[in-house]
């Protein structure tokens, strides 16, 4: 008999196939401390958690049968993943469960919004029969904007095209065959901002997507357009919404999620009469809170029988012998991913990792992992993505990974070069493990160069010609950005170059425009290297 310890207040019918299993043994034991699990947990083969246990190592080290953690959610930063996979412990999540709900709550504060539903009830039952101050709007044949076109937003597409809308979809990784199905017209941020009648953002929340819809955002959009957000708090700016209603540009909002929750008495949605919000409710549903504890349920079973199973969010021990020769370079392999994805523009469809030297003759797939969690967590977030879903979510957004293997690695001991194609440009980089140093970036497209890859880089491309170096460094000067270090790339005298800027913190999006119109400058991109 298998035993498995539920610690967390979960669904009965959420795990009832684990209670109904012939093999399987239930305990239901929640509230415990972590002394309290420590003392208990070497009876068990699984534990089943949401939010409120912590896993911590001291538990999985007292976990001596302890096969899985299956976690009845999709976060899992109250398990410890380092020493799960120390431990050899798989741990696992539920990431598609709450997909519905979620598309289900957009739509209902969509519709709450076009109608002003909030605000009618709120007048009707105060006793005042109005039926002039509610004037809404339909959903026919509006355009409707959705960022981040993953599976919550691709849900909400289909069902905005019931409605007879038009939409109009933006996503990094979203290609035009898989558009074309969802019956979605591709367009840029800008094109959205720019057309939609409503807006609803279902993207993760990175340095990328932080405040994507701000204040120069809302002065271009259509007056009267209406804003949704059930995705997380800080996409958009909410300062800069308020102003926007209150300009008469953006006629509403609906907001499930705060940029700071709970958001505080005084924050200005809560007694806006244009903003409708709910808290944060998107997962919450009697179906979404059993879906999830089905679905980790049941890989829980699949792993404690030896059967194939899925959403494994930690990798499982790499042998010692290959262990360590690839250590080194899981870090060079995430660094290059993130390196390209920001170097980069238009949607991904494909990628090329080469491995020369030394590194073609063993097992590379956990530095290719590394490599695509590096790419990918710049546009989906580091919470979405890991070592062991990375390849799975490359597959699902139809971009191909190709891998090939050369013994011959010019001047280095290893070589490792991702290259990336996308619908507007080729770019490739390339590293390697300098002895005494690290991970260095030792090309750049054609260019060679040495950089270390850390901290916040300005990459920029330009007319090799007297002058530019000092054009530069005089107008980062000019606007407080100190630069630490600097390299520079060049073929032929007087041709086409890359410059690589470490500097000392982030650089103003005004400054990197600043430095795209000098004379002889083609683009300049911020990178963070963490």
């Amino acid at each position: 008999m298998f035993k498995v310890l539920v610690s967390d207040p979960i669904s009965d019918m959420g795990i009832q196939q684990l209670v109904d299993a012939s093999d399987v043994l239930v305990d239901k034991k929640t509230g415990l401390s972590e002394e309290e699990l420590i003392a208990i947990i070497g009876d068990y083969d699984a534990m089943l958690v949401r939010s409120q246990t912590r896993v911590t190592a001291n538990i999985m080290g007292a976990g001596k049968k302890l096969k899985v953690v299956g976690r009845a959610g999709v976060g899992v930063d109250n398990i410890d993943l380092e020493a799960a996979t120390q431990n050899g412990i798989i741990v696992i999540n539920a990431p598609d469960g709450n997909t519905i709900t979620t598309c289900e709550h957009t739509f209902a504060m969509m519709m709450a919004l076009a109608r002003h539903i909030p605000q009618a009830y709120k007048k009707t039952v105060s006793g005042t029969w109005d039926r002039k101050s509610f004037l809404g709007v339909e959903l026919r044949n509006k355009t409707l904007g959705v960022l981040g076109m993953g599976r919550i937003g691709s849900e909400v597409a289909k069902r905005a095209k019931a409605f007879g809308m038009n939409i109009l979809g933006f996503d990094p990784f979203m290609t035009e065959e898989r558009a074309e199905k969802l019956g979605v017209k591709l367009g840029s941020v800008d094109d959205i901002v720019r057309n939609a009648d409503f807006i609803t953002v279902h993207t993760p929340l990175t340095p990328e997507t932080r405040h994507m819809i701000g204040k120069s955002q809302f002065d271009v959009m259509k007056r009267g357009m209406r804003i949704v957000n059930c995705a997380r708090g800080g996409i958009i700016d909410e300062q800069a919404l308020v102003e926007a209603i209150d300009e008469g540009i953006v006629a509403g909002a609906a907001f499930d999620v705060f940029e700071k929750e709970p958001p505080a008495a005084d924050h200005p949605f809560l007694g806006h009469p244009s903003i409708i919000v709910t808290p944060h409710l998107g997962a919450s549903t009697v179906e979404a809170q059993e879906n999830v504890a089905i679905d980790v349920s049941e890989q829980v079973l699949h792993i404690l029988r030896n059967e194939p199973f899925m959403n494994a969010v930690n990798m499982p021990p790499i042998p010692a012998n290959l262990q360590s020769k690839l250590q080194p370079y899981f870090e060079l392999g995430e660094k290059l991913g993130s390196f390209i994805a920001q170097a980069s523009e238009g949607a991904v469809q494909e990628i090329t990792v080469q491995y020369a030297g030394e590194l073609a003759e063993v097992d590379t797939q956990p530095i290719t992992r590394y490599i695509m969690r590096g790419l990918l967590s710049h546009h989906l977030g580091s919470e979405q993505v890991n070592i062991v879903n990375s390849m799975h979510l490359a597959k699902q957004r139809d971009i191909n990974i190709i891998v090939q293997k050369s013994h011959k690695s010019k001047d280095f001991t290893n070589l490792v070069t991702v290259s990336l194609r996308t619908k507007k440009e080729e770019r490739s980089v390339a590293g390697t493990l300098l002895t005494g140093y690290g991970p260095r970036i030792v090309q750049i497209d054609k260019y060679p160069v040495d950089v270390t890859p850390e901290g916040n880089l300005i990459l920029i491309a330009h007319n090799d010609k007297p002058g530019i170096i000092g054009s530069v460094g005089t107008l980062l000067g000019n606007n407080n950005v100190n630069i630490a270090t600097m390299q520079v790339g060049r073929q032929l005298e007087g041709g086409s170059a890359i410059m690589v800027l470490r500097v000392d913190k982030g650089t103003p999006k005004e400054v990197l425009l600043q430095l795209t119109d000098m004379s002889g400058l083609n683009t300049a991109k911020e990178i963070i290297l963490p």
